[in-house]
């Protein structure tokens, strides 16, 4: 089957759509993360989620929107224990990665009956996106293009020093907890794509290659927001014709990618 006659089905059409529309969210908020080196809390984000998917299954709810909570709460909790109570960062991820986790394995093994498409929030799978998951990625897109329109310039004063943003009288506790907000949401609601074991990479690895072209901030924005819809179509369509899991062939293009990008600077370096 060729590509027009895929693009003939819903489901693939919606893949699509998604891919986008999280490149998008993930290429925005995942140029933060990379920039102020949080990388490892949003990993522990993005595990503490399933404590939420857990709770959601138990309690009959909504899986996504109780992961959502779950994942704000933990991402506040994380940067309350952090700065406010003097434990050091690493050990606050260490604290809700765990927690969630521990949450999510005992709920899910309460939960009466068997877990519906526990596999596909832990590994992911783009062709099950519905077009609510659309929408909400693409209001969630529109509304990190519409915040960091506003407040790029403090959004980059605090990514690389929050001391010097300090002196500046820019408020960084109302965009750091406001874009841990961004990053909680961006995990939970990209889980379909990728999964909860593999989702750190989407938000990272299109801004690390981006970052071997570029250093200018919005650059790698722009830059990774491509990258990552790339991968992201090259490893859907590469899956479906091998017969694999699509989230881990997405990450494995996006890797392959940032490789050959690494190469390709080396080779260039030599050459001048």
């Amino acid at each position: 089957m060729n590509i027009p006659e895929l693009l003939e089905y819903a489901f693939f059409r919606n893949a699509l759509l998604g891919s986008l529309f999280a490149s998008i969210a993930c290429g925005i908020i995942g140029t933060y993360i990379v920039s102020r080196r949080l990388v490892f809390i949003s990993g522990g984000i993005t595990h503490a989620s399933f404590g939420g998917l857990g709770i959601g299954f138990y309690f009959s709810l909504p899986p996504i929107l109780s992961a959502m909570v779950f994942s704000i709460f933990s991402a506040f909790g994380i940067q309350w224990l952090s700065r406010k109570q003097g434990v050091r960062e690493d050990s606050a991820i260490a604290v809700f990665w765990s927690l969630g986790m521990a949450l999510g394995i005992m709920l899910t093994f309460l939960t009466p009956g068997y877990a519906p498409n526990l596999s596909e929030y832990l590994f992911g799978n783009i062709l099950t996106i519905t077009p609510t998951d659309i929408v909400s990625l693409a209001v969630l897109s529109l509304t990190l293009v519409l915040f960091f329109a506003l407040f790029y310039h403090d959004i980059v004063s605090v990514s690389f020093d929050t001391e010097f943003a300090q002196t500046r009288r820019i408020p960084t506790q109302f965009i750091e907890y406001t874009l841990m907000l961004f990053i909680a949401v961006t995990i939970v609601l990209s889980i379909r794509l990728v999964g909860i074991v593999l989702l750190m990479s989407l938000i990272t690895v299109p801004q690390m290659t981006a970052n071997l072209f570029t250093v200018k901030y919005s650059k790698i924005i722009y830059l990774s927001i491509i990258l990552s819809f790339v991968g992201c179509v090259a490893g859907l369509l590469l899956s479906y014709y091998l017969n694999v899991p699509s989230g881990a062939f997405i990450i494995f293009v996006l890797i392959i990618m940032f490789f050959i990008a690494k190469a390709v600077k080396a080779v260039g370096r030599k050459v001048d």
